[in-house]
């Protein structure tokens, strides 16, 4: 069976351009109106900024069988129920003939500050995740086969976030792949350990400068995380779903 991966080279290299154009337009139009936020902020609210790779994971599902599925991209269906809490707004969700075929977090964060944001992140990742599977079990979806589920990080390269971070454990070491790491290199391995604990299905993390608001390049950080095995991953699971559901 041959795989749709829809060029994705090129839709992604033009997502990171309008990610960077849009912070940049957000950003210029509340400075105009004399309502800008304070710092990075104001290139945030617009909330549009990751909308390039939505459209190119809707394209992949699309492309490899799954074209008459239900893709949600609007707020108001993208609401799954929880375990741990009544229910939790991803940003992409796939239903077909009833069953949650995929659910995916597409998230972003630029600096100067990444030491907060990165916890902040790495809590909602895992506490998201180990909410949906366990209301999985429980039976919150009906009896199906497991779903596909998602975590996509785009993160500014920056010296801020490539700068070696030294942490503070007075009582217990911190473990050993962690010390020193930059915070683009802990989001790989927290990328590689939600794979490995099997807490989602695939996970990636992609890199860019804001250079790349004209150039549209970005950087994987391992084969593991790398943005092809996210978007191979994904088409390989739509097919199979539009193979079994027919």
């Amino acid at each position: 069976m041959t795989l749709d991966l829809v060029n994705y080279e090129r839709q992604a290299c033009k997502a990171v351009k309008a990610f960077w154009s849009n912070r940049e337009a957000a950003r210029n139009k509340q400075a105009e109106s004399g309502r800008a936020d304070q710092g990075e902020r104001a290139g945030v609210t617009a909330g549009k900024n990751m909308d390039g790779f939505i459209r190119l994971l809707c394209d992949i599902i699309k492309a490899n069988g799954l074209s008459h599925a239900e893709i949600h991209q609007k707020r108001a269906l993208l609401t799954l129920p929880g375990f741990f809490r009544p229910t939790k707004l991803w940003d992409l969700v796939v239903i077909h003939q009833g069953q949650l075929i995929a659910a995916i977090e597409v998230k972003s964060q630029v600096g100067p500050s990444f030491g907060n944001n990165f916890n902040n992140r790495t809590e909602e990742a895992i506490g998201t995740a180990h909410d949906l599977w366990t209301a999985y079990r429980e039976g919150a979806f009906g009896r199906q086969p497991r779903p596909f589920v998602g975590w996509l990080m785009h993160v500014e390269d920056a010296p801020e976030s490539r700068r070696p971070v030294t942490d503070r454990s007075p009582h217990f070491p911190v473990r050993a792949e962690f010390q020193g790491a930059s915070y683009l290199k802990r989001y790989d391995l927290l990328c590689q350990k939600l794979v490995q604990e099997q807490l989602y299905t695939t996970a990636s993390v992609i890199a860019s400068t804001r250079a790349a608001v004209k150039s549209g390049r970005y950087a994987s950080l391992s084969p593991m995380t790398d943005f092809r095995t996210f978007v191979t991953s994904l088409a390989g699971h739509a097919a199979a779903e539009a193979a079994r559901l027919g």
